[in-house]
């Protein structure tokens, strides 16, 4: 069993681009049988089937089980051109960063599938037009 390294970007993901955020792994996945010296192919889930699922050993992690260990896994709504919307679930904080002219107002924002320490900055006042929603009670 392994994970499969997938780099998702702000706002859209798609396998083997990088973004901002940093890579992250999903799986795990069967190992069906090994191609050449340092490529695999995995039994990848039905839902990925837009996805080769031929891959090399860079783009892998070994899995070790542990039976006490319980994944929270929640499967990826991948379209059909394989992207997947990231939505905004809460914001952190607040900041003001000081440029030579203007001020601009940022917000640490956590995303769906994603783990605090996976929050980014984003500008406010693109954040207000995108989901309002979270904003309307301040003031």
């Amino acid at each position: 069993m392994v994970f499969l390294k997938v780099s998702p970007m702000k706002g859209v993901m798609r396998f083997g681009k990088k973004g901002k955020l940093s890579p992250r792994f999903v799986g795990p996945f069967e190992i069906l049988k090994r191609i050449g010296k340092v490529a695999y192919e995995l039994a990848l889930l039905p839902t990925l089937v837009g996805v080769h699922n031929v891959f090399h050993i860079s783009m892998l992690r070994k899995y070790i089980s542990n039976p006490s260990h319980v994944l929270n896994y929640e499967p990826l709504k991948i379209k059909d051109n394989l992207t997947c919307e990231e939505v905004l679930i809460q914001i952190l904080d607040r900041k003001d960063q000081l440029l030579r002219t203007k001020t601009i107002s940022l917000v640490k924002v956590i995303w769906k599938n994603h783990t605090v320490e996976e929050a980014s900055w984003e500008r406010e006042d693109e954040m207000k037009s995108n989901y309002l929603e979270l904003f309307v009670n301040e003031d």
